[in-house]
């Protein structure tokens, strides 16, 4: 316990730049709780129909909104094994908020434990910056404010979706095997356990990442028998065996009881249709009128099909490599490049100024180009940096561990194309890897280089929370 109380607790040097970061954070999440405020807390017997509708932030989901308010595994129980059971403690909060207020508190406890994360995400990343790469407290300061600059980053400080959750625990995950990698220590059993079912629990690839770190921490002794079996074998199995399990308790029961009233009312149509074709078409002969009432509903069919295929949700989906749980995720036909400029690279650090913040299974199309230049500029700038702070810390272990980390979210999102239609809104899952990169670039003596670099790198941060600040309040004020 005592070692938790110190990694949690705020040391000198930090205290004025926290009461900085902590006010930002509070201001973003008060506009965005103006914005939403007469629309979730009234209480209602539809909550779902009333989050998933007047809900639209870029492709953010209110899920937690909902398993706050009504507790239900709603989540892709695969891919969130533990993320509705994480909620349950709010879940019971928010009843007896409610209870005693007369509204659903649910927004208001996301934004408290989101606070929570997003603080000591920003407190992770100076730490790291500071006692891991080792570079001055200023640059530290700069590189952590870059990270909640970027658009999606800032956004999931204040939605209600999941990715902040796991930019926290990666952040915490990073800056203790740090910690280890510098001093020469290496991660227990008990440790590794822990910190793969909190962690893959939120998000079940993220236990990929987990497992990698593990192996640039403790080096060839994470091949040892009693800690492969313990800390990798076993827990991994064991967290897929509970997501199988919580599938077939939770889910697939609503499932097939779904299906087959999809199923029931399906038949009760077909006979209302049939009654009304029979009346209008004339016909008698009762096999003429079975075969025409056939062929009509096949045109039908055929127009509906074509329909949907025109709507956002399917037009802006790509064909996915295969079907099943994992695979229909994947996408092989949307453009790469284009998705690498515009959205991993674009989206994800800059909003674009048209189709603001909207949903591409509603309105907004896959790709959306700046209408600025300098927009370019900027993301071409912090690549640029990305890839120079690589060059300068190539030497590092640390490095390459967090670059093998974002290796899998590359993999997973441009190679598969696993949710690349809306890439962007996965970023605190990798984009804090940017700035870790350039951390090494601030190793410099003072010189004049440096100084020039710090106005740099500075000017871009201060564009960042600018366009993007100023576009995030007007969006949520209109």
């Amino acid at each position: 316990m005592k070692k938790i109380a110190w990694l949690f607790r705020i040391r000198h040097e930090e205290k004025k730049v926290a009461w900085v970061v902590l006010a930002v954070l509070v201001a973003l999440n008060a506009v965005y709780l103006y914005a939403y405020y007469n629309v979730f807390t009234p209480v209602c017997d539809d909550s779902w129909h009333v989050f998933s509708s007047k809900f639209c932030v870029s492709g953010f989901d209110p899920i937690t909104y909902q398993v706050l308010t009504e507790w239900t595994t709603r989540y892709d129980v695969h891919r969130h094994p533990l993320l509705a059971f994480l909620m349950y403690p709010p879940f019971l909060l928010n009843q007896a908020l409610t209870a005693i207020t007369g509204i659903n508190c649910a927004i208001f406890i996301v934004a408290v434990m989101f606070l929570f994360f997003a603080f000591y995400s920003f407190v992770f990343m100076y730490r790291i910056c500071r006692e891991v790469v080792g570079i001055a407290r200023r640059d530290a300061v700069i590189l952590s404010f870059m990270l909640f600059g970027f658009a999606h980053v800032m956004l999931s400080a204040v939605v209600p979706d999941h990715f902040l959750m796991s930019m926290f625990m990666l952040l915490l995950l990073t800056y203790l095997a740090g910690r280890k990698i510098k001093e020469g220590g290496r991660f227990t059993v008990l440790q590794s356990i822990v910190l793969f079912v909190f962690t893959a629990g939120i998000s079940l690839s993220n236990g990929i990442k987990v497992f990698l770190v593990m192996l640039f921490t403790n080096g060839k002794r994470f091949f040892c028998p009693k800690y492969l079996l313990l800390a990798v074998i076993v827990p991994a199995a064991l967290m897929w065996m509970f997501a199988c399990w919580e599938y077939r308790k939770f889910v697939w029961p609503k499932e097939m009881a779904r299906a087959e009233m999809k199923k029931q009312k399906a038949a009760e149509q077909k006979k209302k249709d049939f009654a009304a074709f029979a009346d209008s078409s004339g016909i008698k002969d009762s096999v003429q009128l079975a075969k025409a009432f056939k062929i009509d509903q096949n045109k039908k069919m055929w127009a509906k099909y074509r329909s949907d295929h025109q709507k956002p949700w399917n037009k802006h989906t790509g064909k996915p490599i295969a079907k099943g749980e994992f695979m229909r995720w994947t996408d092989i036909t949307t453009p790469r490049l284009p998705s690498v400029v515009e959205n991993l690279f674009g989206e994800s650090m800059q909003l674009h100024q048209d189709y603001l913040l909207s949903d591409t299974l509603r309105s907004r199309p896959v790709i959306v180009k700046y209408n600025w230049w300098i927009n370019y500029v900027v993301e071409a700038l912090v690549v640029l940096l990305f890839f120079a702070g690589v060059v300068a810390g190539r030497r590092s272990r640390f490095l390459w561990m967090v670059l093998a980390c974002f290796a899998v979210d590359l993999g997973l999102h441009i190679g598969l194309g696993f949710g690349i239609n809306e890439v962007y809104i996965m970023a605190a899952h990798w984009m804090y890897v940017l700035p870790l990169s350039m951390a090494w670039l601030f190793r410099l003596p003072e010189s004049r280089r440096l100084s020039v670099l710090r106005l740099v790198v500075s000017m871009i941060v201060a564009w960042l929370w600018i366009y993007n600040g100023v576009l995030f309040v007007s969006y949520m004020l209109t």
